[in-house]
């Protein structure tokens, strides 16, 4: 769980940050697109007051009521007829069936229902809505009709009080509106400039690489791992852990999310205190394989495969290969090969691509390139940007 209000005070200091590198004034900003993390829940009372902290995409506390959803869908197959995505623990509609037996007190005082890139937008502008990329993943959006299935909704509150809490949908070339006067001035910046549409990361960082038409695959190392291709059609793949969300550029997104990317590597160096470039030399120290050590990094759980209450296992130890080098290698490996089983269901579900275009803060790294480019069998193009969702969103807003 994050508080929304850390996302405020980010785009504050990241906005300052980016004029001063650019040296120029705020008065010169002609469009803003905001490119935020998926699936987050931020609810608002009346007085657009944030009700709790926002229920983070990582957070599979509500996996017990995404299985109650499913099952009344269909189960996965039901739910792929119905929506074109199989819902999963991630995804928003559990966080809000959650919140209702949870915190009934607060689930009453609902009044809008928001993403977090919709709520930066919304503190932006005011106007409530949300693009087709970003509502793909709240499992309560028909990626087909690209529009809202309120009837689930209604499944979860039969008062209507959740669907009266959407926010308007949008097509992603259509702005959200200009800046607020007072959120101008408080940024120092135009108060004409316009607030694009924005989505969630994957569909920004899919412009961001020029992922926008058939052919592409990019591949994202953050936090999380993430896999995507751009489709013309709503390809609804046959393996449900394939999600064919839409894109912010016109078209489909078909997607596969890992949770355990960095966040896991991340776990490792701090049990051995090491800092980036300490993990990484000791990655290079260790032979491919890691001597046998082998490594289940979920210790999130994980969506792809679908293991929401798995745990992390170290497997293959002996009086040898126990060391630090070999640990760090094997979170690095068995994070990869994560990706590599999404990449294989993606190839099944008709995607092919020569190349992989790679970004995201790990890819910064010669060793996670070389890593990732061993597992995959596939050239690596690395763009120079490598925060290609800011890119994409800026781009977009140009547009």
């Amino acid at each position: 769980e994050q508080q929304p209000q850390q996302w405020l005070e980010a785009f504050e200091q990241a906005t300052r940050q980016a004029l001063a590198a650019a040296g120029i004034s705020g008065e010169r900003i002609l469009g803003i697109g905001v490119s935020g993390q998926q699936h987050g829940l931020v609810l608002l009372d009346e007085q657009s007051a944030v009700l709790r902290p926002a229920k983070l995409w990582c957070d599979t506390e509500s996996t017990p009521e995404n299985q109650r959803l499913l099952e009344h869908l269909g189960g996965e197959d039901g739910s792929l007829q119905r929506l074109g995505v199989a819902i999963a623990p991630g995804y928003t509609v559990s966080k809000l069936l959650w919140t209702k037996e949870q915190h009934p007190e607060l689930f009453a005082r609902i009044a809008h229902i928001l993403l977090p890139h919709d709520y930066l937008n919304y503190w932006l502008t005011g106007r409530a809505c949300s693009e087709y990329g970003d509502a793909s993943g709240t499992g309560y959006f028909d990626v087909r009709t690209r529009s809202w299935d309120r009837e689930l909704l209604n499944v979860i509150d039969s008062s209507g009080r959740l669907c009266n809490a959407l926010p308007e949908l949008i097509e992603p070339d259509q702005p959200v509106g200009r800046l607020l006067p007072q959120i101008a001035r408080q940024l120092g910046l135009n108060p004409n400039a316009v607030v694009a549409s924005g989505g969630g990361d994957n569909m920004m960082g899919a412009i961001g690489t020029g992922n926008i038409r058939p052919g592409a695959i990019t591949m994202s190392l953050g936090t999380s791992g993430t896999l995507y291709a751009y489709s013309d059609h709503a390809m609804i793949s046959p393996h449900a852990q394939v999600a064919t969300f839409c894109s912010s550029s016109g078209g489909w997104l078909p997607l596969i999310c890992t949770m355990n990317l960095t966040s896991a590597t991340g776990l490792i160096q701090q049990l051995l205190e090491l800092d980036i470039q300490a993990f990484g030399e000791l990655v290079e120290q260790s032979p491919i394989g890691a001597e046998g050590l082998l490594m289940l990094p979920f210790f999130n759980g994980e969506r792809v495969p679908a293991l929401p209450s798995s745990r992390a296992s170290l497997l293959g130890m002996d009086s040898d290969n126990l060391t630090r080098a070999n640990l760090c290698r094997a979170v690095v490996e068995g994070t990869c090969f994560g990706l590599r089983y999404g990449l294989d269901l993606l190839r099944a579900s008709g995607l092919q691509s020569q190349t992989i275009r790679l970004i995201g803060g790990a890819a910064k790294s010669p060793v996670w390139r070389q890593v990732i480019a061993d597992i995959m069998g596939t050239p690596l193009v690395c763009p120079q940007h490598t925060e290609a969702a800011a890119l994409g969103a800026a781009i977009q807003a140009a547009w």
